[in-house]
């Protein structure tokens, strides 16, 4: 219950609905129109605030903190902003943040990738191609891919972006097909990727996730 209650104040923030510096309707009155108890309600208060989005003060209520206070990149807020309408400034800054972090982490992996960070990045491209990026597993497939070339890089603090990076690359890829099938398939972009990390050549592999990326956008922004 408090996860719906979360997913739905959260939704509403994200998307404009309800704006920053607005004061949400107090702990009663919104749990009576949630049809939830009060604390199932406070506690969704606490998700928001964990998040960023809301700060409480006694007297003053709760308050939507402006969009730069947001975790924009913490998974849940990412679901939140994909399961409405995103605008395009933010999708092109989740395209801006990868640019800067996955050519950096293509080639730091490149140089330092073991046996085992070879056989998870070729064990979810395979499965990219056997399902396709138009299906759950595909996409599954495409998250693992980042994910395993992220810790391939064997660092630590490019390792922690992984659940970021792995929920903007899920979302961006499954908002493009909303409107329509994906308009080219994204498969050999990942493949050429894949095989400069292998080969063990940190240019080929930072110039081929750069491209991957700057590919994905153009396809994003022809969908919306």
């Amino acid at each position: 219950m408090r996860g719906a209650v979360a997913h739905y104040l959260g939704t509403a923030i994200v998307s404009g609905q309800i704006a920053p510096g607005e004061t949400l309707t107090g702990e009663i009155a919104n749990a009576a129109a949630l049809d939830v108890s009060r604390s199932a309600y406070r506690e969704a208060v606490q998700v928001l605030t964990a998040k960023g989005l809301v700060e409480s003060r006694p007297k003053a209520g709760t308050r939507v903190l402006p969009r730069s206070r947001w975790n924009v990149l913490d998974p849940t807020v990412l679901a939140w902003a994909f399961s409405a309408e995103p605008d395009l400034a933010f999708v092109r800054d989740l395209f801006e943040l990868r640019a800067v972090v996955e050519p950096a982490a293509a080639r730091f992996a490149a140089e330092r990738r073991d046996k085992d960070d070879i056989k998870a990045m070729k064990d979810a491209l395979a499965k990219m191609r056997r399902h396709t990026l138009a299906t759950e597993a595909g996409r599954a497939a495409d998250r693992a891919f980042h994910d395993a070339l992220l810790r391939a890089t064997h660092n630590s603090a490019m390792m922690a972006l992984s659940a970021s990076i792995s929920a903007a690359v899920s979302w961006t890829t499954e908002f493009k097909q909303r409107s329509r099938a994906l308009p080219r398939d994204p498969v050999p972009d990942h493949a050429r990727v894949c095989d400069a990390i292998v080969a063990g050549d940190p240019e080929a592999a930072s110039a081929a996730m750069r491209a991957l990326v700057d590919l994905a956008l153009e396809d994003t922004r022809s969908s919306m």
